[in-house]
């Protein structure tokens, strides 16, 4: 009987040997985990600051973008009553009796487009190409002539202004749409990375939960057969004990001494001991 007790203790302390293997191999699976998961998720926190920052620099050249198309619209609008005060002032400064220059050049490009469009005679393509360059000349003589005005010159001049700063304007709209769209492409791209190394983060705090779970319950199995290699102990212990024809008042206290041995060596072990457990370490002087 003693004897299949051993081997019965035997299988339970293997059991039990087998089941803490299990359990520091998943705690050292945790430990991975966790370390993967902080590693991961610190990386997001990096990518959401730099992220963060393109997103502010792409709000301030938002902002830059919509001032700049205000001051381009402001200056087109001043290109427009220009051009419309130019057209009146070439009106007015004609020679009397001649004909508005404006009307003169929709009139060459209609005979233009004619010549270009449609099968003629040669003397009537003859006769259409001499109408050209008549009023071709009467354009140009006309074009002299404003251009000979110093009112005319001034209001040429200050057109001129009027668009190279609405032309200024709008390059200055487009370099900074660029750079805001830059930022934001960034951004995007930074978060999206973010994104994924978040999952990744997930997915490892998943697997954390998952292997923590497991060596608990290893550790559980392992407490489960480690008593009963201790119950095991007593009741050899006990049979040994008697066999001897030791009382059972130095039987308990030898009991006592053997239980605090074996407590003490699952608390070197760094196993958790139980308040029992504690007390009985004190009480036998190892605490």
């Amino acid at each position: 009987m003693l004897d299949e007790l051993q081997l019965k203790r035997e299988r339970e302390n293997q059991e039990a040997e087998r089941h803490r293997r299990r359990r520091d191999e998943l705690n050292d699976k945790t430990r991975e985990w966790v370390e993967k998961r902080d590693a991961l998720n610190a990386q997001v926190r990096a990518l959401v600051d730099e992220a963060t920052q393109h997103r502010i620099q792409r709000d301030e050249l938002n902002a830059q973008v919509k001032s700049a198309k205000e001051e381009r619209d402001r200056y087109n609008r001043r290109v427009n009553e220009l051009q419309d005060q130019l057209t009146e002032l070439k009106r007015r400064k004609l020679p009397r009796g001649a004909v508005p220059l404006g009307k003169l050049q929709q009139e060459l490009k209609r005979l233009e487009f004619r010549q270009m469009t449609s099968v003629l005679t040669v003397d009537k393509e003859r006769a259409l190409i001499d109408e050209i360059q008549r009023l071709q000349a009467e354009v140009r003589k006309l074009e002299k002539s404003l251009e000979e005005n110093e009112d005319v010159r001034k209001m040429k001049d200050e057109l001129k202004s009027a668009r190279d700063l609405a032309e200024d304007a709008h390059k200055r709209v487009s370099e900074l749409a660029e750079k805001a769209q830059t930022e934001h492409d960034q951004m995007t791209a930074l978060y999206e990375q973010g994104d994924t190394l978040r999952r990744e983060a997930d997915r490892a705090q998943e697997e954390f939960i998952k292997t923590k779970m497991l060596a608990d319950e290893e550790h559980r199995k392992h407490i489960e057969h480690i008593r009963q290699v201790h119950d095991y102990d007593k009741i050899i212990h006990g049979i040994w004990m008697k066999s001897r024809g030791v009382t059972e008042e130095v039987a308990e206290e030898v009991d006592a001494k053997r239980e605090a041995e074996l407590i003490f060596e699952r608390f070197k072990k760094g196993e958790k001991l139980s308040t029992e457990d504690l007390l009985m370490l004190q009480k036998s002087g190892y605490l």
